[in-house]
């Protein structure tokens, strides 16, 4: 049964609404004066936007969430795409194991996956605990399922046997059967993986908080830290939270369909 053209326009112009008032909303209370008598509000300022924005801690908080997203994306992309080709070419059971890691790490709360980490590193000779670098493994195990699941998706819609025995065929060895043929033709797996883990962890508030707190101060705590005396500055620093996503996302996308405007949907073989 076919949906009517109208009936179509109107769900989705439904959606749209119910995605972006929200944030209309959140960034007009960022610059209003006075919101709380009327339905507009009384009057607009930028004295939030410039009072949150001078304060020392927004620039190293931005700096720090910035650090850490990038380099759990980063780090998620060397260890699951070669992992993930591997077990699809060579060890095909071991895909199983990949998806109850998956579902682990949907199935765990953040508070839990906190407080085991603690408890488990405590108890050995390695200086991780309330430091940035277990924040960052925490980061790592949390986020994995999305970065995983683009890039089997992504391996699971090509000939990947037919690509690596044609690669090795010509002389390539792994390493450049993976770099050379698989990646480039599984990239935009790759990139919504990488685009899915940074907007996930530069918005993740609970580990932080749990494992390093103000040792190692992220955007979100800073965020939740004016929650609690100025509504109007916490408005703006969730505006530019929201900002932040969507230049990366953009720029993502636009990367990716560069690369897939050059690749021709060609297949890449040195």
């Amino acid at each position: 049964m076919r949906m009517h053209p109208l009936l179509r326009s109107t769900i989705l112009l439904i959606f749209i609404a119910f995605m972006i008032i929200p944030v209309i909303a959140t960034m007009v209370f960022s610059i209003s004066t006075r919101w709380d008598r009327s339905i507009l509000p009384e009057g607009l300022t930028f004295e939030w936007w410039q009072k949150v924005t001078s304060n020392p801690a927004f620039k190293m908080t931005l700096r720090n969430s910035f650090y850490l997203s990038f380099g759990t994306a980063i780090a998620l992309v060397l260890l699951v795409t070669p992992s993930a080709y591997w077990a699809h070419i060579r060890v095909q059971k071991s895909k199983a194991i990949f998806e109850i890691m998956s579902a682990l790490s949907f199935g765990i709360p953040g508070v839990i996956l906190a407080l085991s980490l603690i408890r488990f590193y405590s108890n050995i000779p390695i200086p991780l605990v309330n430091t940035p670098n277990i924040l960052l493994l925490a980061c790592m195990e949390l986020s994995f399922p999305f970065m995983y699941r683009p890039i089997a998706n992504a391996l699971d819609s090509i000939n990947l046997k037919t690509l690596t025995e044609a690669s090795m065929s010509l002389g390539g060895n792994w390493i450049q059967t993976l770099w050379y043929v698989i990646l480039p033709n599984i990239m935009p797996g790759v990139l919504s993986g990488f685009l899915l883990v940074f907007s996930t962890v530069f918005a993740e508030f609970t580990l932080t908080n749990l494992l390093v707190g103000a040792r190692f101060k992220t955007f979100p705590i800073y965020l939740v830290e004016f929650t609690r005396f100025d509504g109007r500055q916490a408005s703006a620093l969730a505006t530019i939270s929201f900002v932040v996503a969507w230049i990366v996302s953009l720029l993502i996308l636009w990367i990716s369909g560069r690369k897939a405007v050059s690749a021709g949907g060609a297949v890449v073989v040195h």
